[in-house]
């Protein structure tokens, strides 16, 4: 078997994934922290929904901003810059948990604060992965990404019960933003050629319709956008509503919370690995087929689940079959981009991946949820999915040629 971590003897994605890796698992403690923390303020999945919804709002009206700025500036300068704030706005947090100042309001800033920078670091991080490795093994290291983002969440919300159960939300807020240390040591350590500044020949709404002109006229990159996009919002969801799931529907705390989220970890770090050793020998459009049907069938049995080890069964296949999906779309899609565009379109992939799912995907979930429950939220959207995967892999046979 192919060993998938042979992307990782080049030194430059080395110090990447590794800083990276380390900083996800404070990312996802805090993930967890802001969850519980909205439902403890709100006891509503509705404002639960509106929370993850704030931290994306600005993802979906600047991202494209950000991809503009990702093709013309130094990526790794961004990338730096970026990810600093991201440190400051966790601090910031933890400082208003701490002291008993937080409300709602303060969540729903502090989330949107987070979003507007990613909605900058998303693109710049994602263009940066092809200067670290040889263009030939692309599907690998994001595959690797993958893998460590998964590694982060099995052990982020693992950690994070532990940290709210002996020392509340705050403390998880503050060990995240120590987490970025990681990252900015690695990403400062990382050594590329100057990268000739792009001088702007047209005006950045320009460079955004150009990028729209590209996604509608090429009828791969257009395809696997619908399908990106449909999973994305109707797919990503049940993940918001995971503490309601937890908390309402298999009546556990924290911890039985962190356990179903490092359930799906587990399974999208095998995923994740699956994928990066296994390379190019299957055919790429036939496998995200396959990934993307089983991938809205396990949601649906999901949504049924009242029994917490067959909750924690289903995640664990759910969360192989997403990453799959996720991976395979994103390796396809930076395999098909021109450099010149490879910002931009990981911006359009961010906004869609991020913000669309999470304004509409996630606060729309969250009015179902509200209104009918979490299973017709969850179940219902992944019925959505299922019908349209039968459509465009059977209907579109361009995508299985892929």
């Amino acid at each position: 078997m192919p060993n998938p971590f042979r992307t990782l003897r080049h030194r430059n994605f080395r110090l990447f994934w590794t800083g990276q890796t380390l900083s996800l698992i404070g990312t996802w403690m805090q993930t967890m922290a802001t969850g519980w923390l909205a439902l403890e303020l709100s006891n509503s999945a509705l404002l639960v929904g509106l929370v993850a919804s704030a931290s994306s709002l600005p993802v979906l009206l600047f991202s494209l901003h950000g991809g503009v700025v990702a093709d013309r500036v130094d990526r790794l300068k961004a990338v730096r810059l970026c990810q600093t704030l991201l440190s400051l706005e966790a601090g910031a947090l933890w400082w208003f948990t701490i002291t008993g100042h937080i409300t709602m309001g303060w969540l729903i800033a502090l989330a949107a604060t987070n979003g507007l920078i990613s909605a900058f670091e998303i693109p710049a991080r994602q263009a940066l992965v092809i200067d670290l490795v040889d263009r030939s093994e692309l599907s690998g290291a994001i595959a690797l990404n993958s893998s460590g983002f998964n590694l982060a969440r099995v052990v982020g919300p693992g950690i994070g019960a532990v940290v709210i159960a002996k020392a509340g939300v705050a403390a998880c807020f503050g060990l995240n933003s120590l987490s970025y240390v990681a990252v900015l040591i690695g990403l400062f350590l990382v050594k590329l050629p100057p990268r000739t500044a792009v001088v702007a020949s047209v005006k950045p709404l320009d460079g955004i319709k150009e990028l729209i002109r590209y996604m509608r006229d090429t009828p791969s990159v257009n395809a696997l956008m619908k399908v990106v996009a449909v999973f994305s919002v109707f797919g990503i969801p049940y993940l918001t509503l995971m503490p309601v799931v937890a908390r309402k529907v298999l009546g556990l705390g924290a911890g039985g919370y962190g356990l179903l989220l490092a359930c799906v970890g587990v399974g999208g770090l095998f995923g994740a690995l699956g994928l990066a050793a296994v390379g190019d020998r299957f055919p790429r459009g036939k496998l995200l087929a396959a990934a993307s049907m089983i991938y809205a069938a396990l949601l649906i049995g999901f949504s049924f689940s009242r029994v917490t080890w067959l909750a924690c069964a289903v995640l664990l296949a759910t969360g192989c079959a997403m990453i799959v999906n996720n991976a395979l779309c994103n390796a396809m899609l930076q395999h098909l981009v021109p450099d010149q565009l490879r910002g931009r379109l990981m911006s359009a992939y961010s906004l869609v991946v991020v913000g669309v799912s999470q304004v509409f995907g996630s606060f729309f979930a969250g009015s179902l949820a509200e209104s009918f429950g979490v299973t017709v939220a969850i179940g219902g959207t992944a019925a959505v999915m299922l019908t349209y995967a039968w459509y465009a892999f059977f209907r579109r046979p361009e995508l299985r040629a892929l």
